[in-house]
């Protein structure tokens, strides 16, 4: 699949490719299991990754051999998490020049798994927030990635068709998402060992020159 010429959007995930907030994250989830006397590895971390707060929740549940317990469990990992986001969440490098240079010439979203009040106050902790009208989280939508719902919504919002459009993803579960849109998927792995396989074009950051190439930018 081509990437389209010109995109009539481009939507962005957040965490882990707009916003270095995996560490928070990471931070977050390696209390909880320590409370529970678990540890907390690369082999855990990838089965979280990208997923939504209930799709999460169950493999909290799984991990900790806590069955039963999977809705209390998302919410404590979101009690860990929020103030780390709102203190501690920053921006990758190039990410706010990217945006800025995409914002006069195509429609820009974000579109994320993660609850929108973390999402907003993460923006707004990296100094993104004012770059974003339109910002559709996996709480806003009858199901969350890997279903297309979120992009889906985000493009009907800036009224762009998804076969149209481009979506920027750090994870399997975004990629499957912005796939079954009919979207263009660039994928850009945040975590050591995440494949990408489903993505149309696999770069090394935002600032790769393939990414730029088919963001219509070089």
């Amino acid at each position: 699949m081509s990437a389209p010429s010109p995109p009539a959007a481009v939507v962005f995930d957040c965490d882990g490719l707009l916003l270095e907030t995996e560490s928070c994250w990471t931070r977050a989830e390696e209390e909880l299991f320590e409370r529970y006397g678990r540890r907390f590895g690369d082999v855990e971390k990838r089965a979280l990754i990208g997923t939504s707060l209930y799709d999460g929740s169950q493999v909290l549940a799984r991990l900790l051999e806590q069955p039963g317990r999977a809705e209390p469990l998302g919410l404590e990992l979101l009690d860990l998490v929020e103030r780390r986001l709102l203190e501690d969440a920053t921006a990758f490098p190039g990410a706010e020049a990217l945006v800025l240079e995409l914002k006069p010439r195509v429609p820009i979203a974000v579109a994320s798994n993660t609850p929108d009040r973390l999402v907003r106050g993460a923006l707004a902790c990296a100094g993104m927030a004012q770059h974003f009208e339109i910002v559709v989280t996996g709480d806003q939508v009858a199901e969350p990635k890997p279903s297309p719902d979120v992009y889906l919504r985000a493009c009907e919002l800036v009224d762009a068709e998804p076969s149209r459009s481009i979506a920027l993803e750090d994870s399997p579960t975004g990629v499957a998402s912005a796939r079954a849109a009919g979207m263009f998927v660039i994928g850009i792995p945040s975590f050591p060992g995440v494949v990408l396989d489903g993505a149309d074009l696999v770069g090394e950051s935002l600032a790769d020159p393939r990414v730029r190439k088919a963001l219509g930018l070089d």
